[in-house]
């Protein structure tokens, strides 16, 4: 655990410091997007904060593979260098689309290309989690492409709920730690020589860039993540969901109580369920309208929120809120009977829905009233 720590420790000194670099540079510089109509800032702000979040990777990653005991996971494995090569990609991607605004299938094409860089050098998505049994796929060609599209999907649903102000990076965070937690805690208990492992020690790097980039996005924010810092999250969110789904077969979730085999499976679609969820509500409501599925509108999950009465600070808390809910509820199955987590959950989603409808409740007992 120690060393894990250390490195997201690292992480985040390198992304905080990286960050104010890129902040000055970009002032200086006055590398600004237009402001949008669907923007919620009214002054122009940087968009290079994904390099704060790519440095504190980077640096972490680099002193990683030279430091005992997590050193060992880059020992004759490819995959690190893989992930890495990928996230490069992706960030020069958002990058040019901060910048210059690309089309949105210019930025798809840019998006594949990252994709099937960690597809095929770095991890492979070989066991679709099933019960009683996981499904192995056997053919090559078949986990680059399933490999490769999740990892656009989950790109672009954490680029959708890029919206407000730390929203992105908190949602990170607190996925990554419950993430985290997981993946360290099976490979803690498991009868193993070897319990250095790329998922956890990927989703420390990730937590500690967010942590150390989140102080200079926090409302109101003096620097945005981009394109680059939104699409990097959900590489590496991704690459590190795909790594612990493909050790359903090892045995080692045989040793979680609870529902041990979609574990792997469980966690990463309830740490990502509002990302994806807006992602699938913006395709749907953009397609009914006859309009691209990548086009950009004000409809957003966080959008509504500001409409129905929160205010900035407090739509990105209760996107937290809700976070933290699916992410550790999803994470006590691997510690707890899943009879007792699943009723904990379901009264915990009723409560986070009561809160959330509360402003709009509010205001209609109000005029009802009246």
């Amino acid at each position: 655990m120690i060393m894990y720590l250390l490195m997201m420790l690292t992480a985040a000194v390198t992304s905080y410091a990286a960050t104010w670099g890129a902040r000055l540079i970009g002032n200086r510089l006055e590398l600004f997007s237009p402001i949008r109509s669907r923007d919620v800032h009214s002054t122009p702000v940087s968009r290079l904060g994904g390099l704060g979040i790519f440095a504190g990777f980077l640096t972490a990653l680099i002193v990683a593979s030279h430091s005992f005991f997590v050193e060992d996971i880059f020992r004759g494995n490819s995959a690190p260098w893989g992930v890495l090569a990928g996230a490069a990609v992706i960030v020069l991607v958002g990058m040019a689309d901060d910048l210059l605004d690309l089309r949105w299938w210019v930025k798809l094409i840019g998006q594949s290309a990252a994709a099937l860089v960690v597809a095929i050098w770095g991890v492979r998505m070989t066991v679709i989690p099933f019960v009683p049994e996981p499904i192995r796929i056997e053919s090559d060609l078949l986990h680059i492409l399933l490999t490769a599209g999740l990892i656009v999907t989950t790109m672009n649903a954490f680029n959708f709920i890029d919206g407000l102000d730390g929203l992105a990076a908190g949602v990170a965070i607190i996925g990554g730690v419950a993430f985290f937690l997981t993946a360290y805690w099976v490979h803690r208990t498991a009868v193993i020589l070897d319990r250095s492992d790329l998922a956890t020690l990927l989703t420390a790097v990730l937590v500690g860039s967010c942590v150390g980039f989140l102080p200079h996005n926090w409302f109101p924010s003096k620097i945005f993540m981009g394109d680059s810092g939104a699409m990097l999250i959900g590489l590496l969110m991704a690459s590190a969901g795909i790594v612990s789904t493909g050790q359903i077969s090892s045995g080692l979730y045989d040793r979680a109580n609870g529902i041990p085999t979609i574990i792997p499976i469980l966690l990463p679609f309830a740490v990502l369920f509002l990302p994806l969820l807006d992602l699938c509500l913006a395709v749907v409501r953009r397609t009914a309208l006859g309009r691209s599925p990548w086009s950009a509108d004000r409809g957003h999950l966080h959008h509504r929120l500001l409409d129905i009465g929160y205010s900035h600070r407090g739509a990105v808390v209760l996107m937290y809120m809700w976070t933290s809910v699916l992410a550790f509820g999803g994470l006590a199955f691997a510690v707890f009977p899943w009879q007792m987590v699943l009723v904990i959950d379901v009264l915990a989603a009723l409560g986070m829905t009561l809160v959330t409808a509360w402003p709009y409740l509010s205001r209609k007992g109000a005029r009802f009233r009246d």
